[in-house]
């Protein structure tokens, strides 16, 4: 049978019956099939069916099998696409000039376009080097839109056959909860599609990041979640207006009509940031961590709305991340081709008021920056310098030191030390660092941002 047939005819609608006859079908098909063929059944009903490739190869795939552009087939993917045969045949199917934005499903989101760092590799450090080698890079600062770039989850806003829907960029529908946002967004024209930021708001300006995971975390949004964590909408982009795409036209007719669009309490424009000069904007992007947000978004004039990490058009200069010095306390083995290698790691602080007093606490889990060769260099000395174990894990013994960069940190009540950080990655070994001269949670806690008072 095919495949469609197995998840469609059997696989479907076993979900709906009792476990007695679940486990006789199941043990029914087991016995008939190959080895091979069980493996492949197994993953399926688990869903843990992976294979090692990325979307974007997918795309590229499935693009060259129906012979259309791969904005095409990203586009058909996006939003709650499921697997069958009928959207299978739809996904591959030529494209017509007489598509219109949302006619097979209204819900659907469009791809993202995504932003690259500006900064080069190896970059110089002081920021009059960066500012020149941006201005050598970009060219004249006036053929750039600049805004700030907000530290939320990317999502888009959909207004069409008078339903509303809002979807993450990872294609998690997030619309449900968001109320206030759907209340709003009823006063919006059909036919509308926004790109922008979900954030969590209060009086006039942006939480940290941390507060809008309390709240969007939760299936069910009670109004103390809703009072703990105000949410807005930031718009930075129009794609769709009155059923018309927009992506091909120029930035700044985008953004004319979204300064047309309905003013409302929680969706609102993104606040486009000027400057006569390179110098100037590089003075602007200093606010950044007292205005609550990672840095700058530039934008070519002229330029259209593309599909995915397209270079040339979109950068985003963000602002030098914080960091910490931590100490090395657990680890475990990776994923994929570093299953066999402890590479993914735990760190921790002192609890003292000095560094070296007190205990060390978990703080961060990190398993990015270090090469090959330091991976292979540390996995050796893990191995034969361990405490104890909790299965995969190994606690071991509190030697090696390492600088650890992040975006943020904010309260957590989900871990002992009561902070989380946001996109902790190693930034070098300090092997010139004794474990004693590791910094304290006190230290980390002085680069929390003030929230502020509550109304």
């Amino acid at each position: 049978a095919s495949l469609a047939v197995w998840v469609e005819e059997r696989l479907l609608p076993l979900r709906s019956s009792d476990e007695d006859t679940q486990r006789a079908v199941v043990q029914r098909w087991w016995s008939s099939l190959e080895t091979d063929e069980r493996f492949v059944l197994t993953k399926l009903m688990t869903g843990a069916f992976r294979v090692g490739v990325s979307k974007r190869l997918v795309v590229r795939a499935l693009a060259e099998l129906a012979a259309t552009e791969t904005d095409v087939i990203a586009h058909r993917l996006a939003g709650d696409w499921q697997p069958t045969a009928d959207n299978f045949a739809s996904l591959i199917r030529p494209p017509s000039p007489d598509d219109k934005p949302g006619t097979d499903d209204p819900s659907r989101p469009y791809p993202f376009f995504l932003a690259s760092p500006v900064e080069a590799p190896g970059a110089a450090d002081t920021l009059a080097q960066q500012v020149a080698a941006i201005s050598d890079k970009l060219g004249p600062i006036d053929d750039w839109l600049c805004e700030w770039k907000w530290d939320g989850i990317r999502a888009q806003l959909i207004r069409r056959d008078d339903n509303i829907w809002i979807w993450s960029r990872g294609d998690e529908d997030l619309t449900p909860r968001l109320p206030e946002i759907v209340t709003q967004a009823a006063a919006l024209p059909d036919g509308l599609v926004l790109d922008g930021e979900v954030l969590a708001w209060r009086d006039d300006q942006p939480l940290p990041f941390g507060v809008l995971q309390t709240r969007i975390n939760r299936q069910d949004v009670t109004p103390r979640a809703r009072r703990d964590a105000p949410v807005a909408f930031i718009v930075y982009d129009v794609l769709e207006h009155d059923s018309r795409d927009l992506r091909d036209s120029a930035i700044e007719d985008r953004r004319q009509i979204l300064e047309s669009l309905p003013k409302t309490g929680v969706i609102r424009s993104s606040e486009l940031v000027t400057a006569e000069s390179w110098d100037e904007l590089a003075e602007s992007r200093k606010s950044s961590r007292e205005r609550r947000v990672e840095g700058l978004m530039l934008k070519r004039r002229g330029s259209p709305y593309r599909a995915g990490r397209r270079v040339g058009d979109w950068w985003k200069w963000k602002v030098d991340p914080l960091t910490i010095d931590a100490v090395l306390t657990h680890a475990e083995p990776g994923r994929g081709r570093r299953a066999n290698l402890l590479t993914d790691y735990t760190f921790a602080l002192w609890t003292g008021s000095e560094p070296g007093t007190g205990e060390l606490v978990p703080v961060a889990r990190a398993y990015s920056g270090l090469d090959n060769d330091e991976i292979a260099e540390l996995d050796r000395w893990l191995r034969n310098n361990g405490v104890r174990r909790f299965g995969p894990v190994r606690e071991v013994k509190p030697h090696h030191v390492f600088e650890l960069a992040f975006e943020g940190v904010s309260e957590s009540t989900r871990h002992r030390s009561g902070v989380a950080l946001r996109f902790p990655r190693i930034q070098r070994w300090r092997r010139d660092k004794p474990l004693e001269q590791a910094d304290t949670l006190d230290a980390l806690r002085a680069l929390m941002p003030e929230l502020g008072p509550k109304p």
